[in-house]
């Protein structure tokens, strides 16, 4: 289901870290032996032999983080990001793997484009790679795909990402279809009659601006219908971007009754408002759904913090220079996120260390992949961090091909240092050798 170019299996000892896994209950400072791509050996006073030496003193290992949602442009839009710069940017974030979202040029929404998708994975990805193939052909919301033959080619589940299924009828016979062919369902929601032309949050500091604003309710209330139509068909859906205090009252409801819903919120609703926009109209900080109000990003954290959210995926948006260098209203929505999601949560300061952990690693569960863990036996899914280590974000460039990262300029902390996914050293911090 996952796929990726190989990497050399690893050989190494990461030396006095402290290892934190939420999972395990991993949280003291120990030794890590690697061997041939597999956790071999966790203890303390490891002796190293004759492999490679990972100095952990001061930095934090801990499992690999999962993003259930990345768009990586590929097939169509490569001159915003392709399979070998969106997974750099993955793995130089700490990603040990990542899930593709299906609104591309041409759309996902055929067995060829995603045998084709899958091929090419397997000779440019730099970490394991999975595909979400469409629900309607064309992301139309008319004509259904052939889910069944789609998930027999590998597609982990269904999604519209980036348009909502407005017809209700079509969810419902995709639940139907869940039923017989497994996989997620992921959801935009996006009620198009409430969010019209909107660019930014419907509230104050639109009216301020004279934008035309995206009230929350658009998400809430199709969060709510689609609730109900999964309870009525026992199926599963999955709620992305979550960005509202009304969406995460309508989920906690939900989860209440027994609907089976799970649902992810961005590193960006969670550290950022629309006060960010009032500051400077930067069209880095325009997506969708929009950066929201104060109130609205503390429901956000509540929500993480009590388990009405599951995970945090980044929805990793890039576009090109000159796509974004445009006045607001005409931008792109979308900003990138691969590279700072954990240190935009970190810095803000809004959730446990463990809980962040939790949080950036749960999304794998919701596709139906393993969850990395720091365990003997386990293949080497890790991330080595240095949490006191200060940088500026684009300062030094990205490894994305797009520069339209919404924490741009600020200053953040906790740095990945060494990546390694599926058992081999994929990233590796610039001031050491490049892998």
């Amino acid at each position: 289901m996952l796929d990726h170019r190989p990497t050399p299996p690893a050989d190494v000892l990461i030396k006095g870290a402290h290892v934190l896994d939420p999972r395990t209950g991993l949280d003291e400072r120990l030794d890590v032996r690697i061997a041939g791509g597999e956790i071999a050996e966790i203890g303390a006073n490891l002796q190293a032999g004759d492999v490679e030496v990972l100095d952990g003193a001061g930095r934090h290992l801990f499992p690999g983080f999962v993003d259930p949602h990345v768009h990586l442009r590929v097939p169509g839009q490569e001159h915003k990001e392709d399979l070998e710069t969106g997974t750099r940017s993955a793995a130089a974030g700490g990603f040990v793997a990542i899930v593709a979202q299906p609104n591309t040029t041409p759309t996902v929404d055929s067995a060829p484009i995603l045998r084709s998708l899958r091929e090419q994975a397997r000779r440019d990805a730099r970490i394991p790679v999975g595909f979400l193939a469409s629900i309607t052909r064309g992301l139309a919301g008319e004509t259904m795909t052939e889910m069944a033959e789609l998930r027999e080619c590998g597609a982990l589940g269904f999604t519209d990402d980036g348009k909502p299924v407005v017809n209700a009828g079509i969810l419902r016979k995709a639940l139907q279809y869940q039923k017989l062919v497994g996989g997620i369902i992921a959801l935009h929601e996006e009620d198009p009659s409430l969010s019209g032309k909107g660019v930014m949050h419907e509230g104050v500091v639109s009216a301020r601006l004279g934008l035309a604003g995206i009230p929350s309710i658009s998400e809430s209330t199709l969060i709510a219908r689609d609730a109900a139509i999964a309870r009525y068909e026992g199926g599963r859906i999955h709620i992305q971007h979550l960005s509202a205090r009304e969406s995460v009252e309508v989920i906690a409801a939900a989860k209440a009754q027994g609907v089976q819903i799970t649902c992810e919120a961005s590193p960006h609703h969670l550290t950022l408002t629309d006060e960010a926009v009032a500051e400077k109209l930067d069209t880095r900080l325009k997506m969708n759904p929009p950066l929201r109000t104060e109130d609205d990003r503390q429901a956000l954290i509540q929500g993480l913090k009590d388990g009405t959210i599951d995970c945090i995926a980044t929805d990793h948006a890039p576009h090109a220079r000159e796509e974004k260098e445009v006045p607001f209203e005409q931008a792109p929505m979308g900003t990138t996120g691969l590279e700072t999601a954990f240190a935009a949560v970190y810095t803000a300061d809004i959730l446990p260390l463990a809980l962040i952990v939790e949080k950036l690693t749960a999304g794998a569960a919701l596709v139906g992949l393993p969850t990395p863990e720091i365990a003997v036996g386990r293949a080497a899914d890790l991330v080595l961090i240095d949490l006191g280590a200060e940088w500026e974000v684009g300062a030094t460039g990205y490894e994305s091909k797009s520069e339209n990262c919404c924490f741009g300029g600020r200053r953040l902390r906790g740095k990945v240092v060494t990546t390694i996914a599926a058992g081999g050293i994929v990233y590796r911090e610039r001031n050491l050798a490049a892998v």
